[in-house]
């Protein structure tokens, strides 16, 4: 059968979508891009905020239009809205053959095969277990650099998020399974491995009583052909000494890390459930880059969350201009059906949450341009990605950037280069967001 897959949302949510991919291969199925020649339509659903909840609706009534036509005869919804309104979508949207949670994702050939059969097919699996899937991973990301999911659900319960709810409690994958996936992503080819999980910096606290992030990066330093190891999700209280010094000795861990804030007001944070002070947070960013002077720090901000004032606004502005945060992205905050932030009465209106963002994001790019600019002179090593067509130069990224949510570097070079080559380069300037170079001969 040949299948259109549309998956939307994280980095988590594709992990999810390649191992259903792999499934779905190893079965015998192909795969289109083109939806009118589409056997078969799944979608891996998101909901995190209002935004992507109607994407995912558009998007699967966007697709039941083949269903109505004739050209499509299954048509599946997986993911975290699948999970979230499990009885919305069987209901109102009868184009929908079959609906899987987040933990039931391994059942997707039977609930194909039961699709085909005209038999309505839903599974939910317990949130407290671990999605079973024994299909080798088709990845989807071209086969240089890999996300490697390591632990499933959070328990951190924000007040603003609804991903305890839809992904279940933190559960850690074991160590030897993580080894195994990433020597295996090493011998295709994989020479970037990306950690992801709601919240990295718990590795281990459920398997092996202790936080043990540090000792699984120890492990995949070791992989050969493994060249880069990216760090995403950290909370910024989690960020333990032992890790740093991980990242500090591991030569193949980037000095790079994403550790979202959300906002500096103890106030608001308070109302929002986060674990940390306006205080911790400073005290955090001045000895991570006191341990690592090179390191680069991304951030995320949530925008007008209910009780925020425009003093409490301006207290952020200033502390972002002296954290100076490498990378930065800002969400104005969505009130989320299910969440105790939604039921807050001090909602904030959405023109102002707007213009928060926009100043935040004014301000962000002041601070970038200014560290870009001061960045000529040195020497990094880049991945490349791509090659910019017509002229003798190629896109890639530096350790600073994580694909897909951060900028690039532009290289100029008169050598034939291909996607996933490491090539030293000399910065020789800025332009907005990105930088410019040549290869060091």
């Amino acid at each position: 059968m040949e299948i259109l897959f549309v998956s939307l949302g994280c980095d988590k949510n594709l992990v999810d979508t390649e191992y259903m991919i792999g499934a779905l291969r190893d079965a015998g199925h192909t795969f289109t891009n083109e939806e009118g020649k589409a056997q078969a339509i799944i979608i891996n659903s998101c909901c995190f905020i209002n935004d992507a909840k109607e994407e995912s609706v558009n998007t699967i009534l966007e697709m039941a239009e083949y269903k109505n036509a004739g050209s499509c005869k299954a048509l599946i919804v997986t993911g975290c809205l699948a999970e979230r309104y499990r009885s919305e979508i069987i209901k109102e949207i009868p184009e929908v053959d079959a609906v899987l949670g987040t933990n039931s994702y391994g059942e997707i050939v039977a609930a194909l095969e039961e699709a085909q059969k005209g038999n309505p097919y839903e599974l939910y699996q317990p949130l407290g277990t671990m999605p079973q899937m024994d299909a080798r991973r088709s990845l989807t990301t071209g086969g240089h650099y890999a996300h490697l999911k390591i632990a499933e659900g959070c328990n951190k319960c924000c007040t603003y998020c609804i991903i305890p709810k839809i992904r279940g409690r933190y559960r850690s994958v074991p160590m030897e399974e993580l080894l195994a996936q990433a020597k295996e992503f090493a011998s295709q080819g994989v020479k970037e491995l990306i950690l992801v999980a709601q919240e990295t910096t718990l590795y281990g606290v459920d398997l092996y009583g202790e936080k043990s992030l540090h000792k699984l990066l120890d492990e995949l330093n070791k992989i050969p052909g493994i060249q880069w190891i990216r760090i995403l999700y950290c909370y910024p209280e989690e960020i333990y000494g032992e890790l740093v010094q991980s990242i500090k000795r591991n030569k193949k861990v980037c000095h790079y890390l994403d550790m979202p804030i959300q906002h500096i007001n103890d106030g608001l944070l308070k109302r929002m459930g986060r674990r940390t002070t306006k205080e911790e947070l400073r005290q955090k960013i001045a000895y991570l880059k006191e341990e690592i002077p090179d390191i680069t720090l991304r951030t995320t901000l949530i925008c007008g969350f209910p009780g925020e004032t425009q003093p409490m606004h301006e207290e952020l502005m200033q502390f972002l201009n002296e954290a100076e945060f490498d990378r930065l992205g800002a969400f104005t905050y969505s009130p989320e059906e299910g969440t105790i932030a939604a039921e807050f009465p001090d909602q904030v209106e959405e023109y102002q949450k707007s213009v928060w963002k926009e100043e935040i994001m004014e301000l962000q790019e002041e601070i970038i341009f200014d560290k870009n600019d001061g960045m000529a002179g040195q020497e990094l090593w880049v991945m490349v990605e791509g090659k910019v067509d017509g002229e003798n130069a190629y896109i890639g990224r530096t350790y600073r950037d994580a694909p897909e949510i951060d900028g690039y570097i532009f290289v100029n070079t008169e050598e034939t280069l291909v996607t996933g080559d490491f090539v030293k380069v000399n910065v020789t300037g800025a332009y907005g967001y990105d930088l410019i170079g040549e290869v060091v001969v």
